[in-house]
């Protein structure tokens, strides 16, 4: 199985208020991604929260998802991971950090075919890219998963790269999985990508 998995652990400090719960357009940034990532067809998606878990496990109450706390998550987001392959435990990752909230629907089920094409590769390695780019959310393999306890909670994801087989990227025209949310600035330009382009079915910006 392909599960999904966000990541909305930090405590968002340059943006001064939780990530996850910051509004564009009519929704949350991480109502954006949920709506954009259920076209991967994962029933029960995985949000690994940490700073902000309360406000978050509150928001995200009564839907047919999995929250789950790191108490560790100062120590960094690769002890996220590393909790999130526990609990899905042979199954490959798709990991979308609320980070990039804009990325498309048919961003997510366009890795999910490929993903699927090349046969669910146990140590593969798949991204999207745009232009010379690579974005999120990035696709991982189970065996390459089980890997993440083994590396400190700060080491970052990347350095499974040299391990996988295969490691591909699929071509994309969706700026989301290249625009980032870190400060209030980045925030406002969200918002105006968004207004521009977009409505809250999940599709998100595309490249023109």
């Amino acid at each position: 199985m392909l599960a999904l998995v966000l990541l909305a652990a930090g405590a968002s400090r340059r943006l001064g208020r939780p990530k996850a719960l910051a509004p564009i357009g009519s929704r949350a940034a991480i109502d954006h991604l949920l709506a954009a990532g259920a076209a991967l067809g994962d029933p029960r998606p995985l949000v690994i929260t940490g700073a902000h878990h309360a406000a978050l496990a509150a928001h995200l109450a009564g839907r047919e998802l999995e929250v789950l706390a790191n108490p560790n998550w100062a120590e960094g987001r690769t002890g996220s991971l590393s909790l999130a392959a526990s609990a899905r435990a042979g199954d490959d990752l798709c990991i979308a950090p609320v980070d990039h909230p804009l990325v498309r629907g048919e961003t997510f089920a366009l890795l999910g075919r490929s993903w699927r094409e090349r046969g669910h590769p146990a140590t593969g390695w798949l991204a999207p890219r745009l232009g010379g780019r690579y974005g999120h959310p990035v696709l991982i393999g189970r065996d390459l998963a089980s890997r993440l306890g083994s590396m400190d909670p700060d080491q970052p994801l990347r350095d499974l790269r040299p391990s996988a087989i295969p490691l591909w990227a699929v071509p994309v025209r969706d700026r989301g999985v290249l625009l980032g949310l870190d400060t209030p600035s980045d925030l406002e330009a969200l918002r105006g990508i968004h207004d521009r382009t977009s409505d809250d079915s999940g599709r998100g910006p595309i490249e023109p």
